[in-house]
């Protein structure tokens, strides 16, 4: 069985760890920590799965993730190197004299908000990216201040795009294992015609006992999620190749052209071709 909770190493010389993970190193399915997350992706894409948010992540995405969240950066092929700058550090290691100042407010507000998973909007990731970078390398007051600046721009209104919010989870090993089972036979399969009989006895559980299983830990059903990863990579097509938007619904897992853009609609607030108006390379 694999566990749910990563521990965290971090030096004694140092009050958070801050280290880049490379394949094999980045490759950790479903997982939480004790400890909050500001990760910067370096090299490779996929699916992120961040409490109950499901969306794509490519090279130069940062995050922001709020302590005891679980997340799994999923990638798109195994043959695929993802790397990843990694900061990891318990909210409360400032001390809590510290985060009572009134400098901190904004800080504290961003470490015990209930925003506990965070996008970061390209016009402040050319600002941070390099302090993550740097607090690898730095030592001493230096690398603090950089962990500092980058919560402080992180904390400002319109910085961030929220993923999930006020996401708790309390699982059992068992349960986790199901979790990943699921996830796993999801993300090699969402292209396919899945039925709630596959997922349910890959499970190992009924059709009902698996959706109330799934509903309660992930917070959406079974085909909202699926419905989620399929207009996610229909995203990535539409961004990134030239096909025509016909042909992407086609190639995103959907028979029907009325049932696809409904599904867009209802994910993305907008049409595939508004969309790619807006967001296509």
């Amino acid at each position: 069985m694999r566990t749910l909770i990563q521990k965290i190493h971090i030096e004694e010389d140092k009050s958070f760890a801050c280290r880049t993970y490379r394949t094999p190193d980045f490759e950790t399915n479903w997982h939480k920590h004790e400890e909050c997350e500001l990760i910067l992706i370096t090299e490779g894409h996929g699916t992120a799965l961040i409490g109950d948010y499901v969306g794509n992540y490519a090279a130069g995405d940062i995050f922001f993730l709020g302590s005891e969240l679980p997340h799994w950066f999923r990638k798109s092929h195994h043959k695929i190197t993802g790397s990843a700058v990694v900061v990891h550090f318990k909210k409360d290691f400032w001390g809590d004299a510290f985060l009572q100042l009134p400098e901190m407010k904004q800080i504290k507000g961003l470490l015990n908000g209930k925003n506990n998973g965070l996008w970061i909007k390209p016009s402040l990731r050319k600002t941070i990216a390099p302090l993550i970078k740097e607090m690898e390398h730095s030592a001493g007051l230096n690398r603090l201040y950089a962990l500092m600046i980058c919560l402080q721009a992180i904390s400002k209104p319109s910085s961030a795009e929220v993923l999930t919010a006020d996401f708790s989870f309390s699982s059992s090993t068992r349960e986790n294992s199901a979790i990943e089972k699921i996830f796993d036979y999801s993300l090699k399969h969402y292209l396919k015609q899945i039925t709630l009989q596959e997922v349910a006895d890959i499970a190992g559980m009924s059709i009902p006992t698996f959706c109330r299983f799934f509903k309660k830990n992930i917070k959406k059903s079974y085909f909202d999620f699926l419905k989620e990863l399929r207009i996610g990579h229909a995203c990535k097509l539409l961004q990134t190749t030239t096909e025509p938007v016909m042909d992407v619904c086609y190639n995103s897992g959907y028979n029907s052209w009325a049932h696809f853009s409904k599904q867009f609609k209802q994910v993305k607030g907008t049409t595939p071709s508004r969309y790619r108006k807006q967001y296509g390379q």
